[in-house]
């Protein structure tokens, strides 16, 4: 088993903030946290924080930057990578030799779990849920569908796609029936009351993130994130509070409205303080979704995504994804246009899904 440790970064942090820190941080208390968990290497870290200079030109913005978490290493990277190295370290450390996971035809963590199941000599079994309408060939059978295949996993279809609970129900059926034939499984939860490992990477990242920061000598007062599961919004919030930074984190809704996904997050903050054994460092007041790049709805290509998704790729030749960063850059550049500070934005990754949206695109792009 090989295990990433987190010391050398928390001494990092300590001597950067150090010199920078405008308001007092507690890195002690993050390695205490942290260090307690198990977490396996399977990315390459820490990802690049860059400015964006040709699209602040073009919002007119004081400062838009960017956390590339799409270039994490693993299998064509994404946040997924963070979240799956304390799931999957927590696996291992139970003995664990199948992984079971859920998500969209297109699921980005589904491929991301695939690899890093193959990387770690494990079996993984995906279970592909009907979330969006799509007949056509590309859709269903390109892009981290394809790589979902090429890894090796096991691919099995959900037919519902807004039944978490249903879901997470089926994929317990499965492992009962590995059970049987003498393996020893591991599900990784969508719904909600599961421990919330995959928070812990970006706990984990705002860490990471306040080095760049402060190594940079920037002013960051607020980060944009696609907020769909809540574990990454969630961690990130949570990460940045425990030290003692109060940077805005809004979360760009890419699955459900602000109004349901606001409490959820709220949640999924409070179980990653108790998994932590820490005392509350989130309110209310700090959980900010915004919705307003949603539409038309889960996996479907909007004038704003779409707008986003044209100028990261002419403007500073980097791609995002028509489901998850498209919305929450148009989300950042949005912000960004108005603010009068400077505003980042996380890049989760999702590329290969952009080759699920072949036929859209090329008409769009026409």
């Amino acid at each position: 088993m090989r295990l990433r440790t987190n010391s050398k970064r928390f001494n990092c942090l300590t001597s950067v903030l150090t010199l920078h820190q405008k308001a007092p941080m507690n890195p002690q208390l993050i390695e205490q946290a942290l260090d307690k968990f198990n977490v396996a290497s399977i990315g390459h870290f820490p990802t690049i924080l860059e400015p964006l200079p040709r699209l602040t030109q073009h919002c007119g913005a004081a400062g838009l930057y960017v956390k590339r978490d799409d270039c994490s290493g693993l299998a064509f990277g994404g946040n997924k990578v963070r979240q799956l190295s304390y799931y999957l370290g927590d696996a291992i450390a139970h003995g664990a030799d199948t992984i079971l996971i859920t998500g969209a035809v297109q699921s980005n963590y589904v491929r991301c779990t695939a690899a890093a199941a193959a990387k770690l000599g494990m079996t993984c079994h995906v279970q592909l849920e009907e979330r969006v309408s799509k007949e056509n060939h590309a859709y269903n059978h390109s892009g981290n569908v394809l790589l979902d295949y090429l890894f090796g996993a096991t691919v099995t279809r959900y037919p519902h796609g807004e039944d978490e609970a249903g879901a997470d129900a089926s994929l317990e059926s499965l492992a009962n029936a590995y059970k049987e034939q003498g393996r020893k499984p591991y599900v990784i939860h969508l719904s909600m009351g599961h421990k919330p490992f995959g928070a812990l990477g970006y706990v984990d990242a705002a860490r990471e993130l306040l080095v760049q920061i402060a190594e940079q000598s920037l002013s960051i007062d607020r980060i944009v994130v696609a907020s769909g599961s809540g574990h990454t919004h969630a961690g990130l919030l949570t990460g940045l509070r425990l030290a003692n930074s109060s940077i805005e984190v809004i979360g760009a809704c890419v699955r459900r409205q602000a109004s349901l996904q606001q409490p959820r997050v709220l949640t999924l903050c409070g179980e990653a303080e108790r998994l932590l054994q820490i005392d509350s460092v989130v309110t209310s007041a700090d959980v900010i979704c915004d919705d307003s790049c949603l539409a038309p709805g889960y996996g479907k290509l909007g004038a704003e995504a779409l707008d986003a998704l044209k100028h990261a790729a002419r403007l500073e030749g980097m791609v995002v994804d028509p489901v998850y960063t498209a919305k929450s850059l148009a989300c950042a550049m949005a912000v960004a246009t108005v603010a009068e500070s400077n505003t980042l934005f996380l890049h989760t990754g999702g590329t290969p899904a952009i080759f699920g949206y072949e036929d859209e695109l090329t008409a769009a792009l026409a």
